[in-house]
């Protein structure tokens, strides 16, 4: 080859790998991710209840979200829009029970095209095997809290493990960091709890964690429901009528083995005995079984905190926390007793609000807070833009990169912060200018048979200051100022003061269905029946047939 070609040659090879982003220069990716995390049970989000050091270090070293949100507040689904970035009416995963299709495009396959190493750990819950990673060991289904059987790189046969899951799935996450991993390529780990998911087992270091504490309850713990329709008043999610006696610990684990049950019935034992004495009644039953859920919540998040605390340790004692990008968040988040509730699925605050915390060392201003409307139809788009990947144009979210770094693009606007609590970070700060509303939609009420926990279809748009949802089976809709009433305790639909708002955001919620492709299928769930518009658990029992006179 003679010397001009040679130039050549050399300056396409320059110029080619100019445009690839060397490895070295490409950040790991660690996305920790957990189930039913509410955000107000975080000591970054102003928690009142308990504290979460190791969690807090990534947001006191990097940047605080404080209006992140699901677009479908359930556990399968929301892990479904993360690896789509697609709405679950499009990424075919509405409700619990269906079964993902993993040949469809997700970003993890996308990661791996562009040199990266991809892996997930822990609690999957789509049914099928996870694709578009080089490793994977994954909780069969939900998952118990002791002793998990895992799906080694999607074969059948389960491998048994002996331990607390919170451990067990933190243990093969640094496994695969330490040993297993090709340490000359950039990696994307999805490190992802169990915990805190009902029914809130504890681990062995945390089952007497809160004895003799006293837990603040929620100002709306006694809530009616009054101010609003029949969607909350029918739903079947209640402290005072729904909870389980295996949820309230009054029965023993199954599975646990014969040391763990020991230790367990001790933490325990004493405490039911105690109750069962007591024969309490009434408000005062509520208040019990409030702290016995509450506490075992917490202590399920503590375990998590911990475990937390060892990956970042590994990171940063290893010098990998200088190059990778570290996110915590949950699926959705949960009623820790707000409105007399437990769990999920309404568009109300606690449950549809998700804490979303990210690390980024030398690229993020530590102690950063961000105010903008944000959502988990966000992820996927993020995780790609920080590798450099190319965003598919029919991704529906947007990437958050350039909030992270603070480079926005458009101007900028005051957005209020969390209402919920968030300790001394309670201040507007001017912020770019993201979005101005984000799109709701929860499916998996029946409407023929009694569903879990009752909660029925709506859709619904959220902005800054406003919430308006529509509970069309019921052909309900309610609004809520969540300026002026950040608790949501009492809906403004029908308040003649707020007829604009509602007409602007009934334009907007249809605008957005438009522009996420939402299909006009309300029809395919018939409206409820009249059965259904009581209180949980009152329906009325059908009376024996009388028998004919002989």
């Amino acid at each position: 080859m003679s010397p001009t070609k040679l130039s050549v040659a050399a300056l396409l090879c320059s110029t080619i790998a100019a445009s690839v982003p060397a490895a070295e220069q490409r950040p790991n990716i660690l996305f920790i991710f957990s189930d039913d995390h509410a955000a107000h049970a975080m000591s970054c989000y102003g928690s009142k209840i308990n504290s979460t050091p190791n969690l807090d270090r990534i947001a006191n070293d990097g940047m605080l979200f404080t209006n992140c949100f699901c677009t479908n507040s359930i556990c399968g689904p929301s892990r479904a829009v993360i690896q789509t970035g697609k709405h679950s009416h499009l990424n075919g995963f509405v409700r619990n029970g269906n079964r993902f299709d993993g040949s469809q495009q997700t970003f993890p396959k996308i990661l791996q095209k562009i040199g990266y190493q991809t892996a997930v750990v822990g609690k999957w819950h789509l049914a099928s095997a996870p694709q578009g990673f080089d490793y994977s060991e994954v909780l069969k289904g939900q998952g118990p809290y002791y002793n998990p059987p895992m799906l080694l790189n999607g074969n059948p046969e389960p491998v048994k493990h002996v331990g607390y899951t919170s451990d067990i799935v933190t243990d093969l996450s640094l496994e695969w960091l330490k040993e297993k991993r090709d340490q000359s390529k950039p990696f994307m780990l999805m490190y992802q709890h169990k915990a805190p998911h009902r029914n809130w087992q504890p681990g062995p270091k945390h089952l007497n964690m809160f004895d003799n504490v006293e837990i603040p309850e929620p100002d709306n713990l006694f809530d009616d429901w009054s101010g609003r329709g029949s969607a909350a008043q029918t739903q079947d999610m209640s402290i005072r009528t729904t909870m389980t006696s295996n949820d309230l610990k009054l029965n023993s684990p199954r599975g646990l083995t014969p040391e763990q049950l020991e230790v367990w019935n001790k933490a325990y034992s004493a405490k039911n005995k105690a109750f069962a004495e007591a024969k309490l009644e009434g408000d005062d039953l509520i208040r019990w079984k409030y702290q016995r859920y509450i506490k075992d919540y917490l202590r399920c998040i503590a375990s998590v905190d911990d475990n937390v605390g060892r990956v970042l340790d590994y990171l940063d004692e290893t010098g990998l926390a200088e190059n990778t990008v570290v996110i915590y968040s949950s699926d959705q988040g949960f009623y820790l007793g707000d409105h007399g509730w437990f769990d999920k699925r309404f568009m109300y605050e606690e449950s549809y609000r998700m804490p979303f915390v990210l690390r980024w060392p030398g690229k993020v201003k530590p102690g950063s807070v961000n105010h903008n409307l944000i959502s988990n139809l966000d992820f996927a788009e993020t995780f790609l833009d920080l590798a450099g990947a190319n965003i598919p144009a029919d991704m529906q979210g947007k990437s958050l990169k350039p909030l992270v770094l603070g480079k926005p693009s458009g101007g900028s606007t005051t957005v209020p912060p969390m209402t919920i609590g968030f300790g001394n970070k309670l201040i507007n700060y001017s912020q770019p200018n993201f979005r101005d509303a984000l799109y709701y939609h929860y499916y998996e009420f029946n409407g023929e048979r009694r569903t879990a926990h009752m909660v029925r279809r709506h859709y619904g748009v959220r902005t800054d200051k406003y919430k308006l949802i529509h509970f069309y089976n019921l052909d309900e809709w309610e609004l809520y100022d969540l300026e002026k009433d950040p608790r949501e305790m009492r809906s403004r639909y029908d308040d003649p003061d707020y007829a604009a708002i509602v007409a602007q955001l009934k334009t907007r919620v249809g605008d957005l269905q438009k522009q996420y492709q939402v299909p006009d299928d309300r029809g395919s769930v018939p409206a409820d029946p009249p059965s259904l518009h009581q209180r949980p658990r009152q329906q009325k029992k059908k009376a024996p047939a009388k028998k004919n006179a002989a």
